[in-house]
């Protein structure tokens, strides 16, 4: 047997790898609404395939399932001059996405190609799919992650590796907080995955929520909502894949995902049109599936974090409809933007009540839980008795709780109100907010903020 010299043996390897010696093709048979039948090729669900005749390529499209011997596919661009008869050419490969340094404050779409004008990223790609990181290769989450913001460093405390939630209704401030949270937040970089957004209000979040300094530090991943649903879901994947490829270089990532229940509606729309039968509110079984898969993608590793933001849009308000109720049970907590303190001029209108981070707890010090916990409680008294306060009809002496709640809400409101363009560093938002827990204890009592 004939040895390779060891030192050319992996360029060999690889350059056979890479080669593709035989075409494999297929040809369209139907075309009905976003879907494309084809006999053949033979490819894997997930593998990218031209659409072509002869020198002249339509786009490109992805494998999605299979039919009684035909294949299914979905253009990622636009359904012009499809038709039967065209050729369906294997790539063997899926989706990929470049990646590197050289993506921070670049704008690309849900492919990854780039929408800023500036050229293509050089460098390397990598496949959008993948593995979220082994349970037990994930490090246990010990550090919190200083947003700027007072409300959520104070009572819903983000971690380094969680995963959180923003629930809210349409015109709360969601945009607005997001783009506070890019511009302030301690993470080394962020990633913004916006899907489904209408055409004009992705300019007005780059320009006047997140503005030139959030995006100096992001990457932008955009799927706006007249692209294809194959292009929205794969902007999802996009995203995190940029996200991993900073985590393993050993980075702290912020991954902002607007919105999460957009995401949910373009797999709906793959489901149903191959053929999936619809469950609660007309949702596929696929997109219970692919929620986990692409929210377990985030948190730590061996050597980096992926801090998961993920924006729910609930219709009506309702927190309780289906994909709402599902991402709830993955996630790590949630914030709950609130319409009655929006329409109070309330802003950010984070309800801290209704609101839980479920890390909170192992990144804080005692000082800080207890403070937390006491505060949380008057507020509570407090909007039990809101009614009788603001009519006037409560007496004072009559509850002391009450009375200390009343005293108190004074201080709080303006501790949970911030605007748009203040900052607030963690360790004065925790003296703050310490120095509220200290009076929450009778006169005398001991205990001193550390």
């Amino acid at each position: 047997m004939v040895a390779f010299p060891p030192d050319r043996t992996g360029t060999w390897l690889r350059a056979i790898e890479e080669c593709d010696p035989v075409e494999v093709r297929g040809r369209i048979t139907r075309v009905v609404g976003l879907l494309v039948e084809s006999s053949g090729p033979a490819a894997g669900i997930g593998e990218l395939c031209a659409l072509a005749a002869g020198d002249a390529l339509f786009g490109m499209a992805e494998v999605v399932g299979f039919r009684e011997g035909t294949t299914l596919l979905m253009p990622l661009g636009t359904m012009e001059g499809i038709r039967p008869g065209l050729e369906v050419v294997a790539t063997g490969k899926p989706l990929t996405t470049p990646y590197g340094p050289d993506m921070i404050g670049r704008i690309v779409d849900g492919l990854g190609v780039p929408l800023d004008g500036r050229g293509p990223v050089p460098g390397r790609r990598r496949p959008v799919t993948g593995a979220a990181p082994h349970p037990l290769t994930r490090h246990r989450i010990s550090k919190p992650m200083g947003t700027g913001v007072r409300a959520i460093d104070g009572f819903l405390t983000l971690a380094r590796g969680q995963r959180l939630g923003i629930f809210a209704g349409s015109g709360v401030g969601k945009s607005v907080l997001l783009g506070m949270l890019a511009k302030r937040c301690e993470a080394e970089v962020n990633v913004i995955c916006l899907i489904g957004e209408r055409g004009r209000e992705v300019r007005e979040f780059l320009e006047r929520d997140l503005g030139p300094e959030g995006l100096a530090r992001s990457v932008v991943v955009c799927a706006t909502s007249d692209q294809p649903a194959v292009a929205r879901v794969k902007a999802a994947f996009t995203a995190t894949a940029i996200a991993e490829s900073f985590r393993d270089m050993g980075k702290d990532v912020l991954l902002m995902m607007d919105s999460s229940t957009r995401l949910a509606m373009a797999q709906r729309e793959i489901g149903l049109a191959i053929g999936e039968p619809p469950a609660t509110k007309g949702y596929t079984p696929s997109v219970f599936a692919l929620l986990p898969q692409v929210f377990e993608r985030a948190g730590t590793s061996d050597k980096g974090s992926i801090t998961g933001l993920y924006t729910v849009l609930v219709d009506g308000d309702d927190l309780e409809e289906p994909v709402a109720d599902a991402i709830r049970s993955i996630l790590d907590g949630h914030v709950v933007l609130s319409r009655d303190l929006a329409n109070k001029n309330h802003f950010p209108a984070i309800d801290v009540l209704k609101s839980i981070s479920r890390c909170m707890s192992d990144v804080i010090d005692d000082d800080h839980r207890k403070a937390s916990r006491e505060l949380l409680a008057l507020m509570a008294i407090y909007r039990e008795n809101e009614d009788l306060i603001t009519l006037g009809a409560y007496q004072k002496g009559s509850d002391p709780k009450v009375d200390l709640a009343i005293k108190l809400h004074e201080r709080w409101q303006p501790f949970l109100r911030q605007d748009r363009d203040e900052t607030s560093a963690w360790s004065d938002t925790r003296a703050e907010l310490l120095k509220m827990g200290q009076s929450t204890k009778p006169a005398g009592a001991a205990g001193r903020a550390k």
